[in-house]
């Protein structure tokens, strides 16, 4: 395949699942605590993950800097985010955190301009980013200000959980260059498998699991299709193209939230989710084409 439609293939399949997984989250929380339901899902993930490896003879980068980004990964990239992702889905609805981790790229470009100055980021980009964010505000106006304690702090794990992951990202692209996309994603999801499997066993109320057939799709979905095969293309694709670009998939994501309620689910698009999509979507292209100007696709 064509290296630059690998690189475009690639991308729409996480913008696509990634776009799905805020709703399988959700749906998974009606039967299993947030930390279990994050738990199963990262172990699947990893048994699957290690299964390829030994198929396909792929082994475990073992040097001092990768053994040092998988401990890393595991703690600042899965448990703590996503911890905060899954408990903060309890109380908000499943579209509006979407919405919130959109401040995810601008995190990426702040750290990126402070660690890694070369990546250029340039005023049309930053342009982009914003135009697209404010349309994701005008998606989602209607209860983006709705408040509360709990839906303030649901609201505000789900931010917390955009700046970690972006630190993550951002060091990935600096130090772990070298690193193969399945051994990256091996013993941090291991990690944070048998971690938050362990810290809901502690201080979650397991009397209240249920294990039935949304809570088992649930945590397949999100293992397997969520996570093994969206974190893989993820970081193939962090060694080939800009950051910045790669971190606007958080932009698309809410807007395929949105078409699956609508298709799936009979949930009616009103007039602010259509103006909003527009306004994301011209904001994705001006980055977009700011990018392909700067040249900035790395082979």
């Amino acid at each position: 395949m064509d290296s630059n439609l690998k690189i475009a293939s690639n991308y729409i399949l996480i913008c696509l699942i990634w776009g799905s997984t805020w709703f399988a989250i959700r749906l998974g929380l009606d039967s299993l605590t947030p930390l279990i339901s994050a738990g199963l899902r990262f172990s699947i993930a990893a048994i699957v993950i290690y299964i390829i490896m030994q198929i396909r003879s792929i082994s475990i980068q073992q040097d001092k800097i990768s053994m040092r980004l998988y401990y890393f990964m595991g703690v600042f990239s899965f448990i703590l985010p996503f911890g905060l992702v899954y408990w903060g889905e309890q109380f908000i609805p499943s579209g509006l955190a979407a919405v919130l981790f959109a401040v995810y790229p601008f995190f990426v470009a702040l750290f990126t301009r402070i660690f890694i100055p070369e990546e250029k980021i340039g005023l049309i980009k930053i342009f982009g980013m914003i135009f697209g964010f404010s349309g994701i505000v005008i998606i989602f106006s209607q209860n983006i200000f709705t408040i509360g304690m709990d839906y303030f702090l649901g609201m505000l794990a789900v931010l917390v959980s955009g700046l970690l992951q972006s630190t993550i990202a951002v060091s990935i692209k600096k130090y772990g260059q070298h690193l193969h996309a399945l051994s990256m994603n091996l013993i941090p999801m291991a990690i944070a498998g048998v971690g938050m499997l362990l810290l809901g066993v502690l201080f979650e109320d397991t009397s209240s699991l249920k294990f039935d057939t949304k809570a088992i799709a649930s945590v397949f979905y999100l293992g397997i299709i969520g996570s093994v095969v969206t974190f893989t293309a993820y970081y193939w694709l962090l060694k080939r193209i800009n950051i910045i670009l790669l971190s606007l998939t958080a932009f698309i994501t809410p807007i395929i939230a949105l078409l699956i309620g609508w298709i799936f689910l009979d949930e009616t698009l009103m007039p602010n989710q259509i103006f909003g999509s527009f306004f994301v979507l011209t904001g994705l292209l001006i980055a977009n084409l700011s990018s392909l100007k700067q040249k900035i696709m790395k082979k």
